[in-house]
């Protein structure tokens, strides 16, 4: 017989746990499958702090494992945080017992993943992430449910609000790096400390979890190639622009016969395409499927309205009855992918250089590519007050991406060069 009474433990009382809590309370019985629900339970790490919901007449608990475990509640909702320690545990109590759970960790899944699902469906527990990645945007019930009937083949996009909002503040005001990440971090956009999000480590999960889904493997967070923006500065965003792109941080998976690449790094993207015009906190995701072609989703990917539906629609799911493997195949099935070749990898790339002003420059640098087996694409030399010396930008055509860094290694030698060659790879999506 279906439940028509479900009592949810909520472990996790920030932005998103306080906005689950409201959303639960004005309208408990939400899921269009019936019934209701309420929080009974809650945990977090200080009971006295301010926050914008009463908790009151929650039973309270210290240990978010021990509320895990509680015979009081019915599902288990985790929004700690983090791949090891309280959140962990707390997750894996609950699956012990058969118990559902819906979270919002994408360190977590991106981590343990295959050890959870295989925990999740040996115990008959259903174990829900769709706000762990795009926030409200529903990414992963694209992927786990309405792609299963298609062959994805490739998964890109821009999956970090802060990392989107940096770049797009840096190059519409003209201000540094890190003038922008202390705005986002006064906005509450960026954490105190920012390696997560600004080292493309937030993204890195994310793309690792999306990989999971598209190509029924297990999450394989090592074998991601994860850059951030830290290194990107305005003479950059300009360049970049004046040669009709902008800088985005993409994340991207994509399959092809010599296996899967996973990668977060700063792109330049076409300014005619549509992952240059999504500005600010906004994240957005294509996916190619083999059948359905090419689907664009774009939307809030953080916020306590946003992630709170989205685990709402986790835990409407669970009082559905719905039942699906956690990564489209059984855990027991699930392996690990098999990354492409570093030798085999091939791209475009934007070079930046900054030279002396003298005679040759220019021949010595087409030279130097040539010998490498580089063409150049475009050339743009222009004078910017204060690069402290003449930039020189190009563009390459495809070409091994070994061979490109190979290039750039002989040009950094050239007597002309006062500062290491800058090299962004050009978006392939």
């Amino acid at each position: 017989m279906a439940r028509s009474h479900w009592r949810i433990g909520v472990a996790g009382l920030g932005t998103v746990g306080a906005g689950l809590i409201g959303l639960i309370a004005a309208n408990p019985g939400f899921s269009p499958a019936g019934g209701a629900c309420e929080v009974t339970g809650v945990s977090a790490r200080s009971r006295a702090r301010a926050r914008p919901v009463d908790i009151s007449g929650l039973a309270w608990f210290d240990d978010p494992e021990a509320l895990a475990r509680s015979e009081d509640n019915d599902l288990f909702v985790e929004l700690i945080g983090g791949a090891e320690g309280p959140a962990r545990a707390a997750v894996e109590a609950a699956l012990r017992l058969g118990k559902p759970v819906v979270t919002a960790n994408k360190a977590l899944i991106a981590a343990h993943g295959k050890e959870l699902a295989a925990l999740a469906e040996a115990r008959g527990a259903p174990l829900l992430f769709e706000a762990a990645v795009m926030g409200g945007t529903p990414a992963v019930k694209m992927l786990r449910e309405a792609l299963v009937g298609d062959e994805v083949e490739a998964v890109a996009g821009i999956l970090n609000g802060t990392c989107n909002y940096i770049l797009t503040e840096m190059e519409a005001t003209g201000r540094s790096f890190a003038e922008v990440l202390a705005e986002a971090q006064a906005l509450g956009y960026a954490e105190a400390d920012p390696t997560m999000d600004v080292g493309g480590f937030d993204a890195g999960h994310k793309i690792t979890i999306l990989a999971a889904l598209a190509f029924g493997c297990a999450p394989t967070l090592a074998a991601a190639e994860i850059e951030g923006v830290e290194s990107i500065d305005l003479l950059d965003l300009r360049l970049a622009k004046e040669l009709g792109y902008r800088i985005k941080l993409v994340a991207s998976a994509v399959r092809s016969a010599s296996g899967v690449s996973v990668r977060v790094h700063p792109a330049l993207t076409p300014l005619d395409h549509p992952l240059a015009r999504v500005d600010g906190v906004l994240n957005a995701l294509f996916i190619q499927g083999a059948r359905t072609g090419r689907i664009f989703i774009q939307g809030a990917g953080a916020g306590a309205g946003p992630t709170a539906a989205a685990v709402a629609a986790d835990i409407a799911d669970v009082m559905a009855g719905a039942r699906r493997p956690v990564f489209q195949r059984p855990a027991a099935t699930l392996e690990a992918f098999s990354p492409v070749s570093p030798a085999e990898a091939t791209g475009r790339a934007y070079v930046r250089l900054i030279v002396r002003d003298q005679p040759g420059v220019i021949a010595s640098i087409s030279e130097t590519l040539a010998e490498a087996g580089v063409s150049i694409d475009s050339f743009l030399q222009k004078h910017v007050e204060g690069a402290g010396g003449v930039p020189i930008v190009l563009t390459t055509h495809v070409a091994p991406e070994a061979t490109i860094a190979r290039a750039v290694t002989a040009m950094a030698a050239l007597p002309a060069m006062i500062t290491a060659p800058r090299v962004i790879r050009i978006a392939r999506i």
